[in-house]
């Protein structure tokens, strides 16, 4: 019930004034921390200065330990807890992304006289599977041949034109790809190398189908005996012709079939290619083009495609990272608060949600929803608060399910450690930064919030200093 659930927050805002107290109330050394994490970051040559760290009971108790809570760090993609429960609270575990699809003129013996229209309206999953069952409803229809165009309607979000290598200089990285109203297949290519030691070539496959794209048919196999090692670069990949991927190297046999997933160059052009190769695919024929456009008014769906939940969403965001997904939540915050799918109105949704939850505008700097920028900022104070009250949340088990389990799944599911399976946590990295937050369920039955957050030039190096600090939160030790 409302009242209740006001109640259960106005509750959970005061546990967490309390804690705060502590935090500030408190001296915390250097010495404070554990001896194993002081360990792991003086062989990473990470000084204690450049961590950040909150672990509290999930009881709201004061915390165990809190050490430069209150400075203002990049936490890479550890900023998506804060967009996933924003949007869970916002739009509810249950909402769903409805893609309609419009017929624009007659059908007769199987022929379209007119066009086809796809109107974008964020969907974060629009996979390649996904977009196969939605070719095939339409072939239902009774459309076999269309005598007009495939029309994209993408207007739904407004996402300023940005060069894909502008993070890294790495464009075809699939994490570089930019949001889009009309997203198809994360507008990633997937390789699929597939060795035939006695054609002395690997197989080349790809998916999605692709129509007006070059891609090898085989690349030559690596001379006998060499390893696996960096296959990828062996392969002298070249993705930035538009419309064509050059192979210039070879596979090694030792590697057996590999699985590369790419984005290929001219992004704004992969929708149109992978519907259009996928219709070629199914049989369909297509007179006119595959283009942008804006939906003609008084038109009704003849069917709509539905997208898993946003429960089922967030776990694809959080257990592997999937950037362009949170960066497609993000803006449809924006849409369903404002019907605005801008940076703008997004930024405006999460920001009154976040004052709302306690939170000040010198605690937060939120980009892109992902994590994926120089520019996002959060104190481990604010976002280990903000763990506290989802904790107390309803849909404090659809968030928590979404978090990679440590040593298990996920980003998570090499690392190895005392707590294996007993965490659920979600890392961020970037070159400089190394981070984790979530909850971890102690060997004495107590739950935990945990939040450590490194910037420094060693970063990489210092994760085991997060592994040794997971370790002892775990273990329940109050004192290093």
């Amino acid at each position: 019930m409302p009242h209740l659930r006001i109640l259960r927050f106005l509750l959970c805002l005061c546990l967490s004034a309390c804690w705060i107290g502590a935090v500030h109330a408190q001296k915390t050394p250097a010495t404070g921390l554990p001896a194993t994490v002081q360990a792991a970051l003086q062989r990473a040559k990470v000084p204690p200065e450049a961590l950040s760290v909150v672990v509290l009971p999930a009881d709201g108790q004061a915390p165990r330990l809190a050490w430069q809570a209150d400075v203002a760090r990049n936490p890479a993609s550890v900023m998506k807890l804060v967009t996933t429960y924003a949007a869970l609270e916002l739009l509810g575990p249950a909402f769903t992304w409805q893609t309609p699809v419009f017929i624009d003129g007659p059908v007769t013996d199987g022929v379209l006289r007119g066009n086809v229209v796809l109107q974008g309206v964020g969907d974060p999953k629009l996979v390649a599977e996904r977009l196969w069952l939605m070719l095939r409803r339409l072939q239902g229809q009774g459309i076999r041949a269309i005598q007009g165009d495939i029309v994209l309607d993408r207007s739904a979000f407004t996402v300023p034109v940005r060069d894909a290598g502008e993070f890294d200089g790495e464009p075809w990285r699939p994490y570089n790809v930019a949001p889009d109203a009309l997203l198809v297949n994360f507008n990633a290519l997937t390789l699929d190398f597939i060795p035939d030691a006695a054609a002395g070539v690997a197989h080349v496959a790809f998916e999605p189908p692709l129509a007006a794209m070059q891609v090898p048919a085989s690349v030559a196999l690596a001379p006998q005996g060499t390893a696996c090692g960096d296959w990828r670069a062996g392969l002298q990949a070249d993705f930035a012709q538009p419309g064509r991927i050059v192979l210039a190297g070879s596979y090694p046999l030792a590697c057996g079939e590999k699985l590369w997933s790419v984005a290929p160059a001219e992004p704004q052009r992969f929708g149109a290619r992978a519907i259009a190769g996928m219709w070629q695919q199914l049989g369909g024929q297509l007179s006119g083009q595959v283009r942008d456009g804006a939906l003609p008014q008084g038109l009704k769906p003849a069917f709509v495609s539905t997208s898993p939940s946003l429960a089922e969403v967030i776990r694809d965001i959080n257990k592997f990272s999937n950037n362009v997904m949170a960066q497609q939540l993000l803006l449809t915050l924006g849409l369903q608060e404002s019907g605005s799918g801008s940076l703008q109105s997004a930024h405006a949704a999460l920001a009154q949600w976040w004052a709302a939850h306690g939170g000040s505008a010198d605690e937060l700097v939120m980009d892109n929803g992902a994590g994926l920028s120089r520019e996002g900022r959060i104190t481990a104070q604010a976002l280990a608060r903000l763990l506290l009250q989802a904790w107390e949340s309803p849909v404090m088990p659809e968030l928590l399910s979404s978090l990679p389990i440590s040593g298990m799944d996920g980003t998570l599911r090499r690392r190895k450690g005392r707590a294996q399976g007993t965490a659920h946590l979600k890392t961020g990295t970037l070159r400089d930064v190394a981070s984790i937050a979530g909850v971890v369920h102690g060997a004495s039955g107590r739950r935990y919030v945990l939040v450590a957050l490194i910037n420094h030039p060693n970063a990489m190096a210092a994760r085991t200093a997060l592994d040794a600090l997971v370790d002892w939160a775990w273990a329940d030790r109050s004192a290093p």
